[in-house]
């Protein structure tokens, strides 16, 4: 079912072009989630919801020159201040839904999310989907730089048992959707999920 993004669009849009300088201090958190999803030179990895692709440095520092690096966003002023910046040099950016992806099915080794989780309309299938385009034994990575409590206390809200995010929540979340979570770290420097698809 198609799902009519114009608030997310709308959302981002208007921020694109301070995006940014609003979060200056975070390539290091990139780079250590970047770092820590296993990947190896020459491996293709996508960044769903890459915004103005702040992570793809990190993400080609990873697999290197031979690797595959796509970002993938539905924001037409995220990807034009990823272009601004220089950072498409890095990798193929699509503008596109991640929920109906334009790629093969185990078409590439990893996903890397930041902050994607809280974005998806139907998270369930939403995470589906990604699991489709990544190969049997591949890696996703839901990140944040910063963790659960900071983040709910930076918008003046609570977290809840039920949030996406929670460990309980999130482990039958993606098992549902193909994805075995191994690894879960929620402190205030930093979220970072690890999944591995299952067979």
């Amino acid at each position: 079912m198609a799902h009519d993004h114009t608030h997310v669009q709308e959302f981002f849009g208007v921020r694109a072009a301070d995006w940014d300088a609003r979060f200056p201090d975070d390539g290091p958190a990139y780079a250590a989630a970047a770092a820590g999803m296993g990947l190896r030179p020459g491996d293709s990895v996508l960044d769903a919801g890459c915004g103005t692709g702040r992570a793809l440095r990190a993400l080609r520092d990873v697999v290197g020159p031979r690797g595959t690096v796509l970002g993938a966003d539905l924001t037409p002023e995220m990807l034009a201040a990823a272009v601004r910046s220089g950072r498409d040099a890095l990798g193929a950016l699509l503008l596109t839904d991640v929920a109906r992806l334009p790629l093969r099915t185990h078409s590439i080794d990893a996903v890397f999310a930041a902050g994607l989780i809280a974005h998806l309309p139907e998270p369930a299938t939403n995470l589906r989907e990604l699991a489709r385009v990544v190969r049997p034994g591949g890696r996703l990575a839901l990140f944040h730089p910063i963790g659960r409590a900071a983040l709910a206390a930076r918008q003046g809200r609570r977290i809840t048992p039920d949030d996406l995010r929670a460990e309980g929540t999130l482990r039958p979340l993606l098992a549902g959707a193909g994805w075995r979570l191994v690894s879960y770290v929620d402190e205030d420097s930093r979220f970072l999920a690890l999944a591995v698809r299952e067979d």
